[in-house]
C-alpha cells in the first residue's frame, strides 16, 4: 500500500474537530489575591522602615515572601492552569498545578446540562454548568462567564453529534444487510 493511501485509510470519517470555546473560571476570584498582594506590599514595606533590628526585617521578609507565594501567586497559578475547551466532538477539562489531570467528554455520549447560579455569580454574569453524564461525578464547569450561553452551546453539540453518530450507525446497518448505498442521493 503506498504512503497516500495508509494516509487516507487512517483518518477519520466526518469534519475535522473544531474548538468551539476556551473557557476558564471568572476572573473575580483573583480579588482577594490582589487585595491580599497589596495589603502584604504595604504592611511589608512599613514594617521594613519601622523595625530596627536586622533580623526582624528579615522576618518580615520571609512571612511576605510566604504570604506572597501562598497567597497570591499559587491561587493566580490554579487560576491559570484550570481550563476547560469545547471542540466540536468533545469537552476537555484540563486542571492542576503540580500533578495534571486531563477528562474528556464526548458529545455522542448524550447528558444532561444545568446551569446553577448563586446571586453572586448573578451579579457577575457567570455560573456554574454542571454536566450530569449518568456516572457518581458529573461534569462540573465552575464559575463561567455567559452559563446560559455554554449551556445551549452544549446542547446544539450534543444534537449534531447524536445526528452524525445515528447517521453512521444507519449506513452501517445497511451496509450489514447488504442494501447498497447511494452516494449523493436525497
Amino acid at each position: 500500500m503506498s504512503p497516500a493511501a495508509s494516509k487516507a485509510v487512517a483518518q477519520p470519517a466526518g469534519p475535522a474537530e473544531r474548538v468551539v470555546a476556551r473557557l476558564r473560571r471568572h476572573a473575580r476570584v483573583l480579588i482577594l489575591p490582589v487585595l491580599l498582594l497589596m495589603a502584604t506590599a504595604g504592611a511589608a514595606t512599613y514594617a521594613l522602615l519601622v523595625l530596627p533590628e536586622l533580623w526582624q526585617r528579615l522576618a518580615v521578609g520571609a512571612v511576605t515572601l510566604l504570604v506572597v507565594l501562598f497567597g497570591c501567586l499559587l491561587p493566580f497559578l490554579a487560576w491559570l492552569t484550570r481550563r476547560t475547551t469545547i471542540t466540536s466532538r468533545r469537552i476537555i477539562m484540563r486542571r492542576g498545578v503540580f500533578a495534571r489531570e486531563r477528562r474528556e467528554l464526548l458529545h455522542s455520549r448524550g447528558y444532561d446540562v444545568v446551569v446553577r447560579r448563586t446571586w453572586i455569580q448573578g451579579t457577575f454574569g457567570s455560573g456554574d454548568v454542571r454536566i450530569n453524564t449518568g456516572h457518581e461525578h458529573p461534569f462540573v464547569i465552575a464559575d463561567v462567564p455567559n452559563p446560559f450561553q455554554v449551556q445551549a452551546a452544549l446542547h446544539e453539540l450534543m444534537e449534531g453529534a447524536h445526528t452524525l453518530v445515528a447517521d453512521r450507525r444507519r449506513a452501517d446497518q445497511s451496509m450489514a444487510d447488504g442494501d447498497t448505498v447511494a452516494w449523493g442521493g436525497r
